[in-house]
């Protein structure tokens, strides 16, 4: 199943506190319109976002060890306790949405993946370079990685009847473009991928998936980057904006003009005062308010073109502030679509 990708209302990033996926599932599937798959890198090994890629690529086995994770020539224990922790978050969501009724709705549904190029740059081959540095191994995760996700979606939706929307985690995509993603010894180097070709490449991969792609990106926006992938919204942490940026400024303004998605990272990931969920809200839809006012857009983009969200994953933070963050992002989404003029 295909669908838009729904506008004001919250959803989260990936990433929550502790190891119970049930747990975790109940609390994102009951305070979110957008409900998401849960990732609990409590979990150890396999669990966090590289490490779920061994459960996701095709024909690509992961191994780990003290170095990190590494490819392999053949499926290992890592890549057996990655399934098995994804497939227990997968049937802790099918429990939740056959007790509520939801199963077989349409109702969307995000699933989180590790980009190719974050991927390729955290991962190791098996000679133990990073991947980033040969173009056919980046490549190959690319095919892999796309393969795997329609495959993941493809689940997904057979089990939930959803309407899924896939967000690629970018983190490193600035390091990868600008040629500082850090090698195996300071003379290995690995070379800069121009922005032309990671967009070409993520273009092609967001055709193949054929279903709504945010990406996200917690660093700094790449708006060069932004700029060649129409059609994809973009998940970014602006916390730390201060609306003088005339780069941020006209880089959303540009991805709103031509009517994608800003899924914007507003919500504090942690506690820095005893805000309630009601403050929290109205002061992340009065900031999304004051941009769209400086970017000089109308403020109905605020209803038809934004995604509120924490700031990033949540895997940080304790428990009451993990929930007390998706409430709010829940509750500033629909102050953004009752009545954006009045914020």
């Amino acid at each position: 199943m295909t669908g838009p990708l729904p506008t004001a209302v919250g959803t989260g990033i990936g990433s929550m506190p502790g190891s119970d996926p049930r747990e975790a599932a109940a609390i994102v599937n009951g305070e979110l319109d957008l409900a998401h798959l849960v990732e609990l890198p409590g979990r150890g090994v396999g669990a966090d976002m590289v490490g779920r890629m061994a459960a996701i690529l095709v024909d690509m086995p992961m191994d780990a060890g003290t170095w990190g994770y590494r490819l392999s020539g053949r499926r290992s224990a890592v890549s057996r306790r990655a399934a098995d922790f994804l497939s227990a978050d997968l049937d802790a969501v099918e429990e939740l949405w056959d007790a509520a009724g939801f199963v077989g709705t349409g109702r969307p549904f995000k699933i989180q993946v590790c980009g190719p190029f974050t991927f390729a740059a955290s991962a190791e081959l098996p000679n133990g370079h990073k991947i980033l540095r040969d173009r056919g191994a980046w490549s190959d995760v690319i095919a892999s990685s796309t393969e795997g996700i329609r495959t993941l979606a493809g689940e997904t939706e057979r089990r939930l009847g959803s309407n899924t929307v896939v967000q690629l985690d970018e983190p490193m995509i600035g390091a990868v473009i600008d040629g500082t993603v850090k090698p195996l010894t300071r003379f290995d180097t690995i070379p800069a991928i121009p922005v032309i070709e990671v967009a070409d490449a993520l273009a092609q991969m967001v055709e193949a998936i054929g279903r709504p792609v945010i990406l996200h990106n917690c660093g700094a926006a790449r708006w060069d980057l932004t700029a060649r992938l129409p059609g994809v919204a973009l998940s970014c942490d602006i916390t730390s904006w201060t609306g003088e940026s005339a780069a941020d400024l006209d880089g959303a303004g540009a991805l709103i003009d031509r009517g994608d998605t800003w899924v914007a990272g507003v919500i504090p990931t942690t506690a820095r005062s005893a805000s309630g969920v009601p403050v929290l809200a109205e002061h992340a839809a009065t900031s999304l308010a004051r941009l769209v006012d400086r970017i000089g857009l109308n403020r109905s983009v605020l209803r038809d073109n934004v995604v509120v969200t924490p700031a990033c994953g949540l895997a940080g933070a304790n428990p009451a502030w993990a929930t007390t963050a998706l409430k709010a992002s829940a509750k500033a989404g629909e102050l953004l679509s009752a009545d954006p003029e009045a914020l």
